[in-house]
């Protein structure tokens, strides 16, 4: 097998263990996915959501569930990997650092995906969403996913292990994940009521999950062997 082959395999291998893990507890997605329904339902009952108001409220209100959502993924991911020990045992295998933290991006997208399509449904009934083109919508939220799994998944095993875990992860992500929650949330706000003379936010979000995704990939064997 080419050494391209193994690494697939052991990214595949890696991933495939994390979702029989959450597909055995249900716990993280569930959590999450309850807790992105009440920020959406408290939002809606606290802002007087007018057709005038929708686009500068709506997309801020979503993506402050999905990111807030997020950090409980997250953070008891990588926290439960350090408290069974299975992390330790992991590093111990021949295994290139890089396939271990592109198995757990794409774990970590996975679940947020599923947050994500359990939250849509509800934001698009709640606010009275008329979406022009589902697939756009689709493409932004599928893009700030990556962004947030990307930093998030570094950070989050930065972040467990130490004591304070809890409160370290979102004081290093916030900072991070700003020019991207920026961006998603003004691309959004274009779907929803399109203007003219507008950067282009989409582009701006590619290029920030390549940058974040490429220095992760690159500075994740340091930060897991500390």
């Amino acid at each position: 097998m080419s050494e391209l082959s193994i690494f697939c395999l052991h990214v595949w291998t890696i991933l495939w263990k994390d979702i029989r893990y959450e597909l055995r507890s249900k716990q993280t997605w569930l959590g999450m996915g309850l807790f992105a329904l009440i920020v959406l339902v408290i939002f809606n009952f606290t802002f007087d959501v007018h057709a005038d108001n929708l686009a500068a409220i709506a997309p801020g209100v979503l993506w402050v569930a999905f990111l807030f959502a997020s950090l409980l993924g997250l953070g008891r991911t990588m926290a439960a990997e350090r408290e069974h020990g299975s992390m330790d045992r992991l590093l111990l295998c021949p295994v290139d650092r890089r396939a271990i933290y592109l198995a757990k991006l794409l774990g970590n997208v996975l679940v947020l995906s599923v947050v994500e399509m359990i939250a849509l449904p509800a934001f698009v009934m709640l606010f009275n969403i008329t979406v022009s083109s589902v697939g756009s919508l689709l493409l932004i939220v599928l893009l700030g996913t990556l962004g947030i799994s990307a930093v998030g998944t570094l950070f989050s095993a930065m972040a467990a292990a130490t004591q304070s875990r809890e409160l370290l992860l979102p004081v290093l992500i916030f900072p991070m994940l700003v020019p991207v929650i920026i961006s998603v949330v003004r691309a959004t706000q274009l779907l929803l009521a399109p203007a003219l003379n507008q950067p282009p936010w989409l582009g701006l979000v590619v290029a920030f999950d390549l940058i974040f995704l490429s220095a992760a990939t690159l500075t994740f064997q340091y930060v897991i062997e500390d």
